[in-house]
């Protein structure tokens, strides 16, 4: 995306009428479109003590009083370790291409390092072969947060070690899966992991180092580029990254509002994705840090980091405002809340133009270096209520709609978008938040754990089969391409 937009924020968008998926209206995208859901394995799995899994940061952090909102856990989660012939029957019945999911690094090695876990990767080759039963291509994730707590002991992303230990899990698990698996994602969310994890201690580790954090990025995108080394080596035919990205849209006029936003733009979007498609870092010098990253930066590392890639997973919810900040600011930032949006029930504003604006952003900022992308999170938490055995979500419906059609756009302006994993198939552990907001497709009562379709689930079906059944004719724009 380019620096950032230096313009005046926009008029808020309004949500137009949401459109029959079979009709004409139905958005215009390539035929070999990869429709997808998305899930992770702390969010979902449970179990998080059988099959001699080890415990992850997460497991500690929640176990810490006041960190997650009623004490919740993700220890049951969704409990999919042992219910997913279930959840991968409700995908079939989606027509999904695709399920992305993460492997839980603890699972695999229950320390960090050794050999694997044999127990742990069983679970996973059940979990491929009953989704390859369905037709439905495996794509996991291999790190979404959950570092093995013995790890995390000796200092976790900090530290450079992790790094060559990642690379290390990332060969264990292509060992056993690869001949199986042909799309990869080696990190979730790098940039989030960082701030939350690292700079503010909001999520696991709960570590609250502000700028001192910034290790923790370039040793996640080292070890990013050395599993890249490792799956290449056991023939994966494809490898992805998923970074979370925000157009970063600027409040005022301000020559200090514009350098605001810049710098911002520099720390989210510049920093994760500058490495893997320019070789180099992004100027941080409004942090007062220098291209080294505080001396973590090593000859070579930017040669192995920006390793060619088959694909960018984006991760988009919403923009992000910024404006200057007030006198003797601790960040050269503030975020600016925008009023007129519509909102989820995580008070996020829903922009759907503003993932247009991102992707054609990528392509305009990187160019031909820019890898085919594909949508690997998008969604929303809403009330969803359970009411006669039906949740009639309208509010997600149109969400997921305005945002396809988004894509659609991107395409149309020749962006070489592959496909779209909505986040989420099941409402699961949120994080912070526990279970008090409901992302899925399908509802979960977390006491009983039965499952029940939302309307989003149908509709989103039902687009689907509507796209299958145009052909041809749903390929448009130079975006068509190999899913």
């Amino acid at each position: 995306m380019p620096p950032c937009h230096l313009v005046p924020v926009p008029a808020p968008s309004r949500s137009e009428p949401v459109p029959d998926p079979s009709t004409p209206q139905r958005p215009q995208l390539p035929e070999s479109f990869v429709w997808g859901v998305s899930t992770a394995a702390y969010q979902v799995e449970g179990a998080v003590t059988e099959g001699g899994r080890g415990p992850s940061v997460w497991d500690t952090f929640t176990a810490r009083p006041g960190t997650v909102r009623d004490g919740h856990t993700g220890a049951v989660a969704c409990d999919q370790y042992h219910r997913y012939p279930q959840d991968v029957a409700l995908m079939k019945d989606l027509g999904l291409d695709a399920y992305r999911f993460s492997i839980a690094w603890p699972r695999v090695q229950p320390s960090g390092k050794g050999p694997a876990n044999a127990a742990g990767l069983d679970f996973y080759d059940r979990l491929v072969d009953e989704l390859l039963a369905a037709g439905i291509a495996p794509t996991p994730t291999l790190f979404h947060w959950d570092l093995p707590q013995a790890l995390e002991d000796e200092g976790g992303w900090l530290e450079r070690a992790t790094a060559e230990r990642f690379a290390e899990y990332a060969g264990l698990v292509a060992d056993r899966l690869g001949d199986r698996v042909s799309r990869w994602i080696t990190l979730n969310e790098p940039f989030v992991h960082m701030v939350f994890g690292y700079a503010l201690g909001v999520h696991a580790p709960g570590r609250a180092l502000m700028l001192d954090a910034l290790p923790a990025a370039h040793h996640q995108l080292l070890g990013h580029g050395l599993a890249v080394a490792a799956l290449r080596e056991r023939g994966a035919a494809e490898v992805l990254i998923a970074n979370n990205c925000t157009p970063v849209r600027v409040v005022g006029d301000s020559a200090a509002d514009r350098a605001a936003a810049a710098a911002y733009d520099a720390l989210h979007n510049g920093l994760f994705n500058d490495p893997l498609f320019r070789g180099r870092y992004p100027d941080l010098s409004a942090y007062g840090v220098g291209p080294d990253l505080g001396g973590a930066v090593l000859d070579g590392d930017l040669e192995i980091i920006a390793a060619p890639l088959d694909g960018l997973g984006v991760n988009y919810y919403n923009p992000t405002w910024i404006q200057a900040p007030s006198d003797d600011p601790a960040l050269p930032f503030a975020e600016a809340r925008v009023e007129g949006y519509e909102r989820t029930a995580f008070d996020w504003p829903v922009v759907p133009d503003g993932l247009t604006e991102l992707l054609t952003g990528l392509k305009e900022r990187y160019g031909a270096a820019l890898p085919p992308v594909y949508i690997t999170e998008n969604g929303c938490s809403q009330p969803d209520e359970l009411v006669d055995g039906r949740i009639a979500d309208t509010a997600r419906v149109g969400y997921l709609d305005g945002h396809i059609r988004a894509v659609a756009d991107a395409v149309a302006h020749g962006v070489d978008v592959r496909g779209y994993f909505t986040w989420s198939l099941l409402d699961n552990f949120e994080w912070a938040e526990g279970f008090h907001q409901r992302f899925g497709l399908v509802h979960v009562d977390f006491e009983t754990q039965v499952r029940t379709p939302k309307d989003s689930y149908a509709w989103y079906r039902d687009l689907i089969a509507a796209h299958r059944d145009a052909g041809p004719a749903a390929g448009t724009g130079s975006g068509a391409g190999g899913g």
